[in-house]
């Protein structure tokens, strides 16, 4: 732990340092390609930094926020671009926490969105709900050998996004306490989605989908126009943008399993990629005549995106061991707890008795 303590120390002090330097010597850079090159290093150095770590959970999160979101929001940066650029002055404990942290910060003029009358309602899952049931998750992640394996996937694949969802409203809830800024919601309760455009575009991780569509999908699609017409020229930009996230999510659990990648995850983003397309295409020709209504579209896109997150983008984690080596971590930071929460030490008992069950039933 001395070890891991140290080294999150050097991670922390090599990000603080890279982004001084682009703070107050990139930012005097002209825009172009002058800028990008003089960020090369940093985007080395940011690719690294994961390496530096070896718990799950640390390097999971150090890849998300420096080596993906940091690099793409520098990159776009060196031809002031999106949230870092120079057009709108920042502070710079601003520019760091905009630069590295999962949050999207709302503009000056704000318009509430009313409830579409085709949307399904929605449901009051605050932050509090969302931590308790990540705790509940937590709890049954112990009896692993007594629950069917489908079972298990549809508990991991909540657990994921309720880790998520806290996540991303602790660092929502820093920025705003520190500093007084006001940042739009993560996700769009992506369970009641009602397409698969409406979950990648309007519902689901809100601040990754607004990085790739300017960093990938604007310029493939301006690349795409110069070849083709201006109504087939996002198709590609769609595919190229789904690779790219399916590239980045291969990286990202590299850095947790330190193992070779299966490409399964890639093949995972493709397919959806695909399917969005073939999506939109079904749309245009049924366009204003029918449409189906959201409590039958829900849960076809919701057990469409579930099936095949079960098909290819858990398996390679399970494999590899990566739910378990964070279930220890988890552990390990709540056994100080052991003693203040008197449901801890009876989730244990209760997991002893039902295995002691179940091997008297095999074994009869």
């Amino acid at each position: 732990m001395g070890g891991e303590i140290k080294g999150l120390i050097k991670v922390c002090l090599s990000v603080l340092a890279s982004l001084c330097y682009s703070y107050f010597i990139v930012s005097k850079i002209p825009k172009g390609k002058f800028r990008l090159l003089s960020l090369l290093p940093i985007f080395s150095l940011f690719v690294a930094l994961p390496l530096f770590l070896s718990t799950a959970i640390l390097s999971g999160i150090t890849a998300f926020f420096i080596t993906w979101l940091a690099t793409f929001r520098l990159a776009l940066f060196s031809f002031d671009l999106g949230p870092l650029s120079t057009g709108s002055p920042k502070s710079l404990l601003v520019f760091i926490a905009i630069a590295c942290l999962p949050i999207k910060i709302k503009p000056n003029q704000q318009h509430p969105s009313r409830q579409e009358p085709h949307k399904p309602p929605r449901l009051p899952l605050n932050f509090a709900v969302k931590v308790l049931a990540f705790g509940v998750f937590i709890g049954f992640y112990q009896y692993k050998e007594l629950v069917h394996p489908k079972i298990f996937l549809g508990l991991l694949c909540c657990q994921v996004f309720l880790f998520l969802e806290v996540l991303f409203s602790l660092c929502s809830a820093l920025v705003r306490c520190t500093m007084g800024l006001e940042v739009e919601q993560p996700s769009d309760e992506p369970y009641l989605s009602t397409s698969l455009q409406d979950f990648w575009g309007r519902r689901w991780n809100l601040m990754v989908t607004n990085l790739l569509r300017h960093t990938v999908y604007k310029p493939v699609k301006s690349a795409a126009e110069t070849v083709m017409s201006e109504r087939w020229s996002p198709l590609p930009a769609v595919v190229a943008t789904f690779l790219v996230s399916g590239l980045m999510h291969e990286l990202l659990f590299y850095y947790v399993n330190r193992v070779s990648p299966s490409w399964e995850m890639t093949s995972f983003f493709v397919l959806h990629g695909v399917c969005l397309v073939v999506e939109v295409g079904v749309k245009s020709v049924f366009s204003g005549r029918w449409r189906l209504h959201w409590a039958a579209s829900v849960p076809l896109t919701v057990g469409f995106v579930v099936a095949t997150s079960f098909w290819l983008f858990f398996p390679p984690l399970i494999r590899a061991g990566a739910d378990m080596r964070v279930m220890e971590e988890v552990k390990v930071l709540l056994e100080p707890m052991r003693e203040k929460i008197p449901l801890l030490p009876l989730l244990n008992s209760t997991r002893e008795q039902l295995l002691l069950f179940d091997l008297s039933g095999r074994h009869k």
